[in-house]
């Protein structure tokens, strides 16, 4: 390997991990709250409909954020537009931290869900833009391997944080760091995240735009340079010409370019895989699951207990999955994850319906099904809607698909504690089961991405559309 070729992949390396860092505040971001319910309901005497409130209001902001991020991002760019997510998560942190009421700790969570919206539709998107096709799926995989990362490292935060607040009341400190660590120690929860935040925002500053959106702009130099920094130049112009016949050959970049023949399968068939992605049951495993297996009789330890068991599966599965993505391709990946995922789910929903609870078998499968999600659909679904839409409108159309996976989350998070408490486990999940089998007929739409271009992706909907 010559030594520009080192600098090369040094340097994609260098901008896929600032980009994957959007991914690392999502989980941290969506699993630090955890930790501070408990202490933020007790201190400003919240109601079960404000707690309610409280929780879901980041997710408010979410939806805000992925619903404009298209429309944002098309315009004046992937970069632009992740500083200012960066921007927006560490306003949220510091004001948590420094919130005298609900109100404006519900604001600034809005804030920071504005953030975390904007960052899981652009970050995994940036890097497919920048990323060599037959390395790119393990490259975007890494945008969810950072969440998993985020969520796990928030729980251990929050864990060492309530341990630092029961060893200093002893010593009885005093002032600003007695609120942030002991008397109010949810601040300091929250107060965790600025470094990450911070660091999101500046790193950004030193990554370069996205050459297929120069392109689109017609800054064509300024994206073979780009080019040329992640691959030699030969390869570099030959992407180029690439990118540019496959520009020339789109209309303007309107909302009216995604229902146009081929393009409009593909925006259905992103829409439907991130909406099943939550209706298969991920998040109400990862924010319940602790208290399925608590209720079914598994007591499990200390004051992580089943969070941090839960994330650690995802983590070292999610490993797995970056290994392999480009070898065995997408379809394959998601394919074998929504199988385990489904097995999982009738499982358990059998061991509910004939009370076998209390063994170790649940938690088995229950931890099966997290690892089978992590190898399959959680990092897949991120690989394939960052490749499937055409350049100009690749923001819009990646909004409206995550705006869906975002709405999906709402109705799950919504609807799950009243399914466990009415309908009862067992038949949760055999919904969630349910949910698992549109999967294969949604991915016979779609294209095996592996190796391709995104260009080349572009064309075969174009073919498609022709013959049709």
């Amino acid at each position: 390997m010559t030594e520009k070729s080192k600098n090369n992949k040094a340097y994609l390396l260098f901008i896929t991990l600032a980009a994957a860092l959007g991914g690392f505040l999502f989980g941290y971001d969506t699993a630090v709250i955890s930790g501070t319910i408990g202490f933020v309901k007790f201190q400003f005497g919240l109601s079960t409909a404000m707690e309610g409130w409280f929780v879901s209001s980041a997710l408010v902001g979410c939806i805000t954020g992925v619903a404009f991020a298209g429309e944002l991002s098309d315009r004046f760019g992937r970069k632009r537009s992740l500083i200012f997510s960066g921007l927006m998560f560490s306003i949220s942190v510091v004001g948590c931290a420094l919130s005298a009421s609900n109100t404006e700790l519900i604001i600034f969570r809005m804030i920071g869900g504005i953030g975390v919206g904007i960052a899981s539709m652009l970050s995994p998107l940036y890097i497919s833009e920048v990323s060599p096709a037959r390395i790119r799926g393990r490259m975007v995989a890494l945008y969810q391997f950072a969440i998993t990362i985020g969520i796990l490292c928030a729980y251990f935060a929050n864990a060492i944080m309530l341990n630092l607040s029961e060893s200093l009341t002893s010593l009885n400190p005093s002032g600003i760091w007695h609120k942030l660590l002991v008397e109010e120690v949810w601040r300091g929860m929250f107060g965790t995240e600025l470094i990450p935040a911070i660091l999101f925002f500046l790193v950004m500053f030193f990554v370069p735009s996205s050459p297929r959106w120069l392109v689109s702009k017609d800054r064509k130099e300024e994206a073979g340079r780009i080019l040329e920094r992640i691959n030699d130049r030969e390869f570099a112009q030959r992407e180029l010409a690439s990118i540019q016949e496959a520009v020339s050959k789109e209309e303007k970049g309107s909302w009216s370019v995604l229902f146009q023949k081929g393009i409009r399968v593909a925006l259905f068939a992103g829409m439907g895989l991130a909406i099943l992605s939550q209706f298969t049951g991920i998040n109400a495993i990862i924010y319940y699951g602790p208290r399925i297996m608590e209720e079914a009789g598994i007591q499990l330890s200390n004051a992580l207990g089943g969070q941090v068991i839960i994330g650690i599966v995802n983590v070292v599965a999610t490993l797995v999955a970056i290994m392999r993505i480009d070898k065995y391709g997408r379809k394959k990946l998601m394919l074998g994850g929504i199988t385990g995922m489904f097995i999982s789910l009738i499982v358990v929903g059998f061991l509910f319906l004939s009370g076998h609870t209390q063994g170790v078998l649940l938690l088995i499968f229950i931890l099966t099904f997290i690892a089978s999600f992590a190898i399959g659909y959680g990092p897949v679904i991120w690989v394939l809607l960052s490749e499937i839409y055409p350049t100009r409108v690749r923001g819009r159309a990646m909004s409206v698909a995550t705006l869906t996976l975002w709405v999906g989350t709402a109705i799950v998070g919504q609807v799950v504690p009243w399914m466990l408490d009415v309908l009862t486990p067992a038949v949760t999940f055999f919904i969630f089961a349910l949910c698992c089998i549109p999967v294969p007929f949604i991915l016979r739409k779609i294209p095996e991405t592996k190796g391709l271009s995104l260009e080349e992706i572009e064309n075969s909907w174009r073919t498609d559309a022709q013959k049709n």
